[in-house]
This record gives structure tokens, sequence and C-alpha cells, in this order.
């Protein structure tokens, strides 16, 4: 009867998609090409080049060599393997959904158990630099020392939510035997890891080209299709409903209310939220900071189920990294709090902006504006070398 109830439920919510897609076509048709333009323009070819990078990481055994020498730092943190610091510092430099790409592969290739792969993807899928000082402070903002504030506190606050989930169902010990520090058995263990894959170079190439896109179309499928429900309910008035639910909450942390229709689109797809919360009518920074800072540590609906498409190919579960979501979220909210006298105040106060930070937000905004001038025809020349390999592959296979 439980099942039968959910049937109908899935089958009631698709039809209420067609029908909306039918009655707004017109707003259906914006959202959709606002989703594949971004997607095109900025994720492809920004994610493109680590997920290729990181699946020749994993073929010639890098990761294997990486996971020995790491182990004595990742065990005692955060305990998982020494492979959670390859999967770690990819996921920030590349943002989400790579941690939990990549914490996939390495569970597929049984480097991690479930347990440590739950632990893994719970703090190992953060947004990215780029996008926090690029897209949302400079393009949104118009303010480089935002950025610096947003970028602090998210992945300091990425770093605890790790802390904390090293508890996790601690009194399951791994059957996995620690590897000893030692950069001879590291050397080995790449050398024994290439040997065991007899496939190629060429191959492993194509290989890596390939699963690479079939991940990035799935990612693309998903940001246009959150981005087409989040138009839709905002035309059936759903997100009306709900924002007076938000509303509420902000009125317990005494925030101001007018803010909650924008900070109900971030929990559905940040780009939209933060963009939003941006236009907003609001003229107190710290404010839209926490709500910023929120919903880039939630990381919004539309990257929860890229994760959760993503780890349904696994045993991973994804309410562990669902409440890792709420967690850093709290975390990301309160040192924004702490840190906005001390870096955002007296930065801006100073006449010369740090050289350190001013460097790291022109590079971001630097590398925005290229992705944005160039993306499209990066994305648009993959595909075609994509095309080609899958058709070459059927022809020899």
């Amino acid at each position: 009867m439980k099942f039968r109830a959910i049937s109908i439920m899935y089958a009631l919510f698709a039809l209420f998609i067609a029908s909306s897609i039918i009655i707004f076509p017109q707003s259906v048709l914006e959202a959709s090409k606002r989703g594949i333009e971004m997607w095109a323009s900025v994720v492809f070819p920004s994610l493109l080049p680590f997920f290729i990078v990181a699946e020749l990481f994993i073929a010639f055994g890098v990761v294997h060599f990486i996971g020995v020498l790491f182990e004595p730092v990742m065990r005692p943190l955060f305990n998982v393997p020494g492979v959670g610091g390859f999967v770690w510092a990819m996921g920030m430099a590349s943002g989400y959904p790579s941690g939990a790409k990549f914490t996939v592969r390495l569970r597929q290739e049984n480097q991690l158990s479930k347990i440590e792969a739950e632990r893994l993807v719970s703090f190992t899928n953060a947004s990215n630099p780029l996008f926090i000082i690029g897209a949302v402070s400079i393009g949104f903002f118009h303010n480089q020392q935002l950025g610096i504030l947003l970028a602090i506190t998210h992945y300091f606050s990425n770093f605890l939510v790790g802390i904390c989930m090293r508890f996790y169902k601690r009194d399951i010990r791994s059957t996995r035997k620690k590897e000893p520090f030692s950069i001879k058995k590291a050397f080995q263990k790449l050398y024994e890891t290439r040997m065991n894959d007899n496939r190629p170079l060429g191959k492993i190439l194509g290989d890596a080209i390939i699963h690479s896109i079939n991940t990035l179309l799935l990612i693309g499928g998903f940001i246009t299709l959150f981005s087409v429900l989040t138009r839709i309910f905002q035309e059936v008035n759903i997100l009306a409903v709900f924002a007076k639910f938000i509303a509420f909450i902000l009125q317990f942390f005494q925030l101001p209310t007018e803010l909650a229709p924008s900070f109900l689109s971030g929990l559905f797809e940040i780009t939209l939220g933060a963009q939003e919360i941006a236009l907003a009518e609001n003229d107190s920074i710290l404010i839209q900071a926490i709500l910023l800072s929120f919903i880039l540590a939630f990381n919004g609906l539309s990257v929860q189920a890229q994760v959760a498409s993503l780890l349904a190919e696994t045993d991973i579960r994804f309410f562990p990294y669902f409440c890792a979501r709420l967690l850093h979220g709290l975390f990301a909210s309160i040192l924004v709090i702490l840190l906005y006298k001390p870096v955002y105040v007296t930065t801006s106060s100073q006449t010369a902006f740090p050289v350190w930070s001013q460097h790291i937000a022109d590079q971001a905004n630097n590398l925005y504006v290229i992705f944005q001038n160039t993306g499209i025809i990066i994305t648009i020349i993959s595909l075609m070398l994509f095309l080609v390999l899958v058709i070459n592959k059927k022809t020899y296979s």
C-alpha cells in the first residue's frame, strides 16, 4: 500500500510538471535556457579538466600514492584513509559535485569502506573559489572583500564538519589495513596499480574523457531541471507559501523577513538565490553574508539531487551527507558573524586592499570572465570530441 501511494505521488508530480510546461511555455523556456547557458558557459568548462585529471590519477595509481602519504594526516583528523586527501583537495578546487563524484569512484575502486565514504562525502563537496569570489561576490555584489569573507568561512566551516563527522559511526572499525607512512611504499603502490591496469594509454585517456563528460551531462540535466522547477514553483505561487515559513524562521533569528523569497530560491538553486539576495533591498552586508554562507554550505537542492544521483551508483547513503549540509550551514553562518569585523570591516576600512586577497580575487574574477566568454565554445568542442570517441568505441567494440 505504501509503495502504491508513493507511485501515485510520483505520477501526479510528473503530471503537474508536464501540465505546467504546457501552461507556462515561455517561462519554462527562459528557465531552461538559463540553466543550459550556466552549465555550458561555466560549469562544464570549469569542471571538465578536474574530472579528466582525476580519472587519470586513479588509472595511473597517483591516488594510491597520495593515499599512503596522507594516511597520517587524514586518519587522525577525519577518520578516513589517506586517499581522502585527494578527494578533499580536488573537491575544494573544482567545486560541487566533484567531492561526491571522486568519493564514488574510490568506493567503486574499493579504496573506501561504506562508512568511510559516507564520512568523506560529507565534507568534500564544497563550492570552488571561482564561484564564491568570481560569480557571487564580484559578479553579483561587485565586492571583493565579501568574497574573501565567504571563502574563509566556507572552507573553515567545512573543515569543522569533517572533524565532527569523524565521530560518525566511530564504533564500526575499518577492516582496511592502515598504510604506514613510507615514500617507498607509496611508489610501490603507484607502480602496482599501473601494472594491474592493462589498458593502453589511448584507451585510458578516451575512457577518462567519456566518463567525465557523461557525469557532466548528468549534472547539466539536473541544473536545467531545477532551474525549470524553481520557475514553475514561482509561477504557481508554491514558493510564496514556503516563503512564509522561511520568513517565520528568519524572524525568529531576528533577520529581515523580506529576504525570505531570495533565501528560499537559494535553497533550491544557489546561483539564482545569490543573485536575488544581491538585488534585494537590504543595506546590511552582514545579513546578506549570513544568508549567502548558509546557502553555499547547504549546496542547494539542485546540487543535492546531483549528489544523490551519483551516490545511487554505490551503497553510500545520502542522509549523512544531507545532515552534514545542515551542520555546514550552521557553522558557516556563525563564522560569518564572528569574522565579519576582523576580515570584512577591517580590510574595507584600509586604504589598500591586502595584496594576497587582492591577488586571489583578481585571479578568480579573471577566470570567471574567461569562462563566460569562451566556455560555450569549449563545451561544444568537447561534446563533439565526446561523440567521436563514443562512435569509435562502439565501432571497435
